[in-house]
């Protein structure tokens, strides 16, 4: 009898994504979509669902549907119905949420997801559109409807054009599902099909997961919903499989059912039975005609859509001779590697990856601004590695700079001169080197019978004497020269 030590599992994990489109109205009505307003502002008796009330489609939401489908190697669909989702919630006004069931907008396709060194392929089973459900606020410390004191109902998100996106259960580990959401979510972005924010919930994520039988058969799964960020998504599902291996090396029996995952204590908690499609009672809706999409339509989409990320990588890598991982950094933000592209253009295109997914992504990560945004233009980034690779100032005084740079939008040159930052060179750096021999005498001897390791020494002692204001690459030169000679 094989021990647990002895066991070894194999994770089947899929994923559910549901993303909001980037259109100005809602799904079937024309009620303004504006983040952050006042609760229940925007809302109409369409989408807040009183009796006799038509539903219209937003033609831009198919569009970006479409987009959508293409972006992941889908098949788009020549018919689409939609079709009534019947259960009962306070979200949910008229008692059923228009979505589309057996015949998606969109079928099949695949998402490349780089992972490590691999890359996994990652199955899509359907793309499919409906309309969001409403927020249902919980009050209390929490924020949560356990322990909370009652509850209250925003009808301005409910009727926001929703994208579903299943995959296939391809995915074989919580760190290849945090990949997956991260890439979608790139590519997302880089169409313009969605902000795909996970703060305003714009992109949320549910999770299948299961333990593969000693058979090769799919063992019982359950679902992990409403995970809100990249990293509690790969704890949750590391946390469930846990628990599942757990049930299995006790003897006992996986039960299908739908969970929470608690990020305060790294824990999954049951939350109800699983549904089944038989249980909404799905039926087609009978106030929308069925979508027909001409080949010509959709082709013509196809012509206007922007490079995707994966050709945007592999194109970094072959123009400007950057490693794989750098040309990653910078296409994962479409605006971003627009950035690098307008500086890259002007100067050393290795030199420009290092001071953007470096230093400025720094800046921008700690202040939370987007770089489209940024005071530091891709002309300041120019002008200021024109300088470091003139001479004009060290390396570190410019890490300095860029801070500056950043927080004001003034000229790097303006900078460097306003706060004595040029670099030390020609005589004024030899002095300085002479000061520093002549100084440490002790030192010098070591180097001079072969200690090398007390150079480190020697050149910090004329970096700190230049303020740092030395190129430290030359510095070590007329160091050595100066002591061979």
């Amino acid at each position: 009898m094989q021990t647990r030590e002895e066991r070894t599992y194999q994770a089947v994990i899929g994923l559910e994504f549901h993303v909001h489109l980037a259109t100005t109205t809602k799904m079937f009505c024309g009620c303004r979509l504006v983040y952050g307003d006042e609760p229940n502002t925007h809302t109409c008796p369409v989408c807040l669902g009183h009796p006799g009330t038509l539903p219209v489609i937003n033609e831009k939401a198919i569009e970006l549907g479409v987009m959508a489908g293409l972006a992941l190697n889908c098949d788009v669909a020549e018919r689409a119905v939609f079709a009534r989702k019947n259960y009962f919630y306070p979200d949910l006004p008229k008692g059923y949420q228009i979505s589309q069931f057996d015949e998606p907008i969109c079928n099949g396709g695949h998402l490349d997801v780089p992972v490590g060194d691999e890359t996994v392929r990652v199955g899509i089973t359907r793309l499919h559109l409906e309309e969001d459900a409403a927020k249902n606020v919980h009050v209390g410390v929490s924020g949560r409807m356990h322990g909370s004191v009652g509850s209250m109902v925003d009808f301005n998100r409910g009727g926001t054009p929703l994208m579903e996106i299943v995959t296939e259960p391809d995915i074989p580990s919580p760190e290849a599902a945090r990949a997956a959401a991260n890439h979608l979510k790139e590519i997302m972005r880089a169409i313009g099909v969605s902000e795909a924010d996970m703060e305003k919930g714009q992109l949320r994520c549910d999770a299948n997961v299961s333990i593969r039988n000693p058979d090769g058969s799919f063992g019982t799964k359950t679902e992990l919903k409403n995970m809100n960020s990249f990293r509690f998504v790969e704890r949750g599902l590391a946390r469930e499989l846990e628990r599942q291996q757990g049930i299995l090396d006790s003897g006992g029996t996986v039960a299908q059912t739908t969970l929470h995952y608690d990020p305060e204590t790294d824990e999954v908690h049951e939350l109800r039975s699983k549904e089944f499609a038989h249980d909404y009672r799905y039926f087609p809706e009978p106030d929308l005609l069925p979508l027909e999409l001409s080949e010509a339509w959709v082709r013509e989409i196809e012509s206007r859509m922007p490079e995707l990320p994966d050709a945007m990588r592999a194109r970094f890598v072959e123009d400007y001779g950057l490693s794989p991982y750098d040309a990653g950094v910078l296409t994962a933000d479409r605006d971003l590697a627009v950035y690098y592209e307008a500086v890259a253009a002007e100067v050393d295109p290795k030199q420009a990856a290092n001071w953007i997914s470096g230093d400025l992504r720094s800046l921008l990560n700690e202040s939370g601004e987007e770089v489209s945004n940024s005071k530091a233009s891709p002309e300041r980034m120019i002008e200021l590695i024109c300088l470091v690779r003139d001479g004009a100032i060290s390396r570190s005084a410019a890490r300095d700079v860029i801070g500056r740079v950043f927080e004001t939008g003034d000229s790097p040159t303006a900078i460097v001169e306003r706060e004595g930052l040029a670099s030390v060179g020609g005589d004024e750096l030899s002095g300085v080197i002479e000061e520093v021999i002549a100084a440490n005498p002790d030192e010098v001897g070591r180097v001079k019978v072969g200690d090398k390791k007390v150079m480190g020494f020697l050149i910090g002692q004329v970096m700190k004497a230049t303020r740092g204001n030395a190129d430290g690459g030359r510095a070590r030169e007329i160091l050595l020269q100066k002591l061979d000679s």
